[in-house]
């Protein structure tokens, strides 16, 4: 057997062994696809750890507002804390 024997032989076989992988690609992106649409026909895909959301897409006005204004509170305790840090010189 000839090199150039080997190397058609050999290229026969990566184009098969390719075209094998791209192959069960294929079939595993329309298993994957079919999958995700029976599970959203069945209602499945709904995460029920969270609360409904009101019609509209809006939060309430006062839970909205509370909220924000926790966070506000924090980030500014936050910054006063890392303040008093680097002028004390904690700060690594």
């Amino acid at each position: 057997m000839t090199i150039m024997d080997m190397l058609g032989q050999s290229s026969v076989l990566t184009v098969l062994g390719m075209g094998i992988v791209f192959g069960f690609l294929v079939i595993m992106v329309i298993a994957v696809t079919l999958m995700g649409k029976v599970v959203h026909a069945l209602g499945a895909d709904k995460d029920v750890t969270q609360p409904p959301r009101p019609q509209g897409g809006q939060l309430a006005a006062g839970a909205s507002t509370a909220k924000s204004t926790a966070v506000a509170a924090a980030i500014a305790a936050a910054v006063t804390e890392y303040q008093k840090n680097v002028e004390g010189g904690k700060h690594a």
